[in-house]
């Protein structure tokens, strides 16, 4: 029988940071279909980046505590939150959220619930081993974070792999009269262990010794900022890097920048990469995570070993060599961020197993061969 009134989904997520993960949720919870869905956001801390783009959708927003740190009040405030008004569904993001909120929902009685991993190292931080039949079924973007829990003993029907979509009618190639004329090495991630900048600013070095014009800019904020910060400035070739803080719109670096690199150790589905391919940039980046399910090598970009400054700098300059192969996999970046990557397939998607868990019902174990294979 159909719901007479749209199903109360709440995503609770530990902040609205701008990051990859509040990002991709807020263009979820935008897109949903308001007759069948009615997204709320819960936070656990109160740092409020996407807060006006989300209340200017008409999001519901619920701040559970009043600092910018998770912290007992903002346990307590979830606890009382899930027994006041428990939700038709509940998706907890990110590690923390995934923990607490899982564990509550559990001892509230509460169903269904979906566990996402979205990150590489989401399924450790998350404690996936213990805590993975504490959810009715997973979601996560990459086919590697599917394989682990599977591995770990998760059925292989509640766990559906959802790639990160981009709005690729938003994110645009710059015309061709506004090519940039500089050689800018763009990196926007988060400053954190996972994205691993040293071996960026290390691999730099690399870079300059080929390319002398080139520019390394950081674009990005987190735990480790000061200490990213530290190391360019005691980079030898300090003076051609640049350092910017987050910013809700990207695109004015994309259109300034020659290559986009990420340098991760871990990872899941990066945002930042599907934004670059579409916007014509080719990607130099780490062979990790679902990094080589996005970029086909010398196609749409290159990869190269974690950990290894030599390999990465050899990769970046080799790209800013080449303005003709460049610009190639630019625009093959371009295409397969909207064959594969749509924002409607990824909403399309969620909108399946939202429906499933709410009616009580596994995905088809068809659903998940990607993940298998």
């Amino acid at each position: 029988m159909a719901r007479e009134t749209p199903a109360r989904v709440v995503f609770l997520l530990q902040d609205l940071e701008f990051g990859g993960t509040q990002r991709q949720a807020l263009e979820l919870g935008l897109r949903l279909d308001r007759s069948r869905f009615a997204p709320e956001f819960w936070m656990l801390a109160d740092v409020r980046d996407f807060a006006p783009r989300a209340e200017a959708g008409g999001i519901p927003l619920t701040w559970l505590s009043p600092y910018p740190k998770v912290g007992a009040q903002s346990l307590a405030g979830l606890w009382r939150k899930l027994k006041a008004s428990p939700p038709d569904l509940f998706v907890p993001l990110t590690a923390v959220p995934n923990i607490w909120g899982r564990v509550f929902a559990k001892l509230q009685g509460a169903r269904p619930v979906i566990g996402t991993c979205r990150g590489g190292g989401a399924i450790k931080r998350q404690h996936e081993r213990f805590l993975k039949g504490l959810c009715d079924r997973h979601i996560v973007n990459a086919a590697p974070l599917a394989k682990e829990l599977i591995a770990l003993g998760r059925p292989a029907e509640r766990v559906e792999c959802i790639p990160n979509g981009v709005d690729t009618d938003h994110f645009l190639p710059p015309p061709d009269d506004m090519r940039p004329v500089r050689e800018v090495v763009l990196c926007l991630a988060r400053f954190c262990e996972d994205k691993d900048h040293e071996t960026l600013i290390r691999s730099f070095e690399y870079v300059v010794a080929r390319r002398p014009r080139a520019e390394l800019w950081l674009v990005g904020d987190g735990p480790l900022r000061t200490s990213v910060r530290t190391l360019a400035a005691r980079s030898p070739v300090r003076g051609l890097i640049r350092s910017y803080p987050s910013t809700p719109d990207p695109r004015p670096f994309f259109q300034q920048a020659s290559v986009a690199v990420l340098s991760s150790v871990r990872e899941g589905l990066p945002n930042v990469l599907l934004e670059a391919m579409a916007m014509g940039l080719p990607v130099a980046a780490t062979a990790v995570g679902g990094i080589p399910d996005l970029v086909v090598p010398d196609v749409t970009g290159l990869l190269c070993p974690p950990r290894n400054p030599e390999a990465l700098g050899e990769t970046i300059a080799g790209l800013l060599a080449d303005e003709d192969k460049r610009l190639a996999m630019g625009r093959a970046a371009r295409e397969r961020a909207v064959a594969l990557y749509s924002m409607d397939a990824m909403v399309r998607r969620h909108e399946t197993v939202f429906a499933q868990a709410l009616a009580g019902k596994r995905a088809p174990a068809a659903a998940n061969r990607d993940a298998e294979t």
